[in-house]
Parts: structure tokens; C-alpha cells; sequence
């Protein structure tokens, strides 16, 4: 017993260092966005703040006026933009991806093993290249500028897919079949039978396409030319080439950025872990 005792306590310290070390940076940024401006210049910085101050967070998210015009860094609607533009990009792929990593994982249809090859040889191809044809496209069709631009071109995942696929192949033929046989349609197969049997891998897998638009930055950036329209990572590179060397602004714009997601993880961790831990559905 000693010896596995020792292990054990050994494999706990390191996953004690480890997560300290993740989270060593989250807990300074946080500290640094409390700092009174220029403490976190000094060198070298301080870890703790000399005197808890909400001013950064007060210019960052407060309209004032300043020489008679109101101003403000417009990261509150950028931030209602985000979430609306995550929460709808989510919920549309979503209701495209799920349907057809099933319909892959379990229909017969003709040309669905060529069409899968060429799903997985296009996950070789960054997607910065695909870019300026999008681009193209959008100006042409007119959504240059708007958020259906920044929207569309996320909706059809091939991860999203190859992902749903993976975990419906763990679904059993018989229970499918028993309800074919039952006179269910696919639709109600689909409803009553996969989705609950799938419920932790789609919740996991909204996580991701939640996490991926909301930190998306460089298309939205091609996309959205008008101020009011940026979405939070936009809004505050924005703010950042005009106060780089503000340290403390940046990091409460960072912790503002950072505190909706961490909020939807906490909330949704029992599925995300189940989801991402299981690999597969078990009849």
C-alpha cells in the first residue's frame, strides 16, 4: 500500500503544480485589471495590488462625457454583439451539423463514403485560405458588413460533423432498427432516440462552437467595417492599439472577455466533461 500511496500522492502534487500553473496567469490578470494605472509597469510587476481600484474597469465599461461629447469604448455593445452573434451561430450549426453527423454515422445514401473522404481531406486545408473567396462571395451576395457575414461561413463545420458522426457509430443498429420496424420515422428516430443518447456529445460539442465564434477574430475583422457593429475581441484590439502600453485597461478588458465563457463552462461542465470524456454513447 505505501508504495501506491506514494504514487498517488506524487500524481496529485503534479496535477496540483500543473493547474497552478494554468491558472497562475488567469489569477495575475485578474489582480492586474484591480491595480491603480502604471503599478503594473513597475519592474519588477507586483502579484498583488497596492490598492484595490475599480477605475479600469469604470473607463472601460461607464459612458462619460468628455470636453461636452459623451464617449465611451463601446465594449458593452460590442460584448451584446458577441453574444448574440455566438449564441445564433451555435444554435444554427447546431441544427446542421448534428442531423448530418448522424445521417453519415447511420443512412445509407449514395456517394456518403466519398463524400466523407473528402470532408476529412478538407480538414488539411487552413482556413485562412479560404478567406478572401468567402470575402468575394459575401460582397457579391451583399452581406459584406453585416453579422449574417460573420455567421455563415461557421454553419457547416467539418469538425462539427466528423464529430457528431464519431459518436453516433457508438449508437446500436438493433435500437434503431426495432424502431424502423416500430413504423417511426427517421425524423422520430432521429428526435426521441438519437438526440437523448447523443445529449452530452451535442451540448460538448455547442461548447466548442460557442468558444470558437466568440474568440473569433480575424473574420469578423475582414467582415465588419462599422465600429458598432464589432464583436468583443475586434472591440478590444481596437482598444489596444490606442492603449498597448496601459497594461491595467487591457487586462479588466480581458477579464470582461473572459468572464461570459467561464460562466457558460461552469454551468455546463457535468455535460461538457461526460461529453468529452465518453468517446462514445453506450446502448
Amino acid at each position: 500500500m505505501r508504495p501506491r500511496m506514494l504514487r498517488g500522492l506524487v500524481a496529485n502534487a503534479l496535477v496540483a503544480v500543473l493547474a497552478a500553473l494554468t491558472l497562475l496567469p488567469l489569477g495575475w490578470m485578474v489582480t492586474v485589471s484591480f491595480m491603480p494605472r502604471g503599478e503594473a509597469s513597475r519592474s519588477p510587476p507586483p502579484v498583488w495590488p497596492s490598492r484595490w481600484s475599480w477605475e479600469n474597469y469604470h473607463e472601460l465599461l461607464v459612458r462619460r462625457l468628455i470636453d461636452g461629447a459623451w464617449f465611451d469604448y463601446r465594449v458593452l455593445p460590442a460584448l451584446w454583439n458577441s453574444l448574440g452573434i455566438a449564441a445564433l451561430a451555435t444554435l444554427l450549426a447546431l441544427l446542421l451539423t448534428v442531423p448530418a453527423g448522424y445521417a453519415f454515422a447511420k443512412l445509407r445514401f449514395a456517394g456518403r463514403a466519398r463524400l466523407l473522404r473528402l470532408l476529412v481531406i478538407s480538414l488539411i486545408v487552413p482556413g485562412q485560405v479560404a478567406m478572401l473567396p468567402l470575402f468575394l462571395i459575401l460582397k457579391e451576395v451583399g452581406l459584406v458588413n453585416s453579422y449574417a457575414g460573420v455567421i455563415l461561413p461557421s454553419l457547416a463545420g467539418v469538425f462539427a460533423i466528423l464529430f457528431v458522426r464519431q459518436a453516433a457509430l457508438g449508437i446500436p443498429d438493433e435500437m434503431i432498427d426495432a424502431a424502423r420496424l416500430d413504423g417511426a420515422s427517421e425524423a422520430r428516430i432521429f428526435a426521441s432516440i438519437v438526440l437523448p443518447l447523443l445529449s452530452p456529445i451535442v451540448v460538448t460539442l455547442a461548447m466548442f462552437l460557442f468558444l470558437a465564434s466568440w474568440n473569433d477574430f480575424l473574420w469578423p475583422l475582414i467582415v465588419l467595417s462599422e465600429q458598432h457593429k464589432y464583436t468583443l475581441p475586434v472591440a478590444v484590439a481596437a482598444i489596444g492599439r490606442e492603449h498597448a502600453a496601459e497594461g491595467e485597461l487591457m487586462m479588466a478588458a480581458a477579464v470582461v472577455t473572459t468572464l461570459p465563457v467561464l460562466a457558460i463552462f461552469l454551468a455546463l461542465q457535468r455535460h461538457y466533461m461526460t461529453g468529452l470524456l465518453g468517446g462514445s454513447v453506450k446502448g
